[in-house]
């Protein structure tokens, strides 16, 4: 993994902190406005998450030196299944 495992935890602690901040806009009946503000952060931040994660297993199991052909197909076919569950 090429981001350290320490720094993704970090960032899916801070995506679970945001959407804990929904929870609590929703039960305290904030502005619809101000919701929708922290889902459309909490997508962004998901999306972001996904990209550093597609990126490392691309370079750990499709680009790195030493795979076999099999490995490299089966990790791409990996990601094209994840890719367009993703995009639904």
């Amino acid at each position: 993994m090429t981001t350290s495992k320490e720094k993704i935890i970090a960032r899916v602690r801070r995506i679970a902190g945001q959407v804990a901040a929904i929870e609590r806009s929703v039960t305290a009946d904030a502005d619809c406005a101000e919701t929708l503000h922290l889902v459309a952060a909490v997508r962004g931040a998901v999306a972001g998450l996904m990209d550093e994660l597609v990126e490392d297993h691309l370079h750990a199991h499709v680009a790195a030196a030493g795979l076999s052909d099999a490995e490299r197909t089966a990790a791409a076919a990996e990601v094209a299944k994840l890719l367009r569950r993703h995009f639904r």
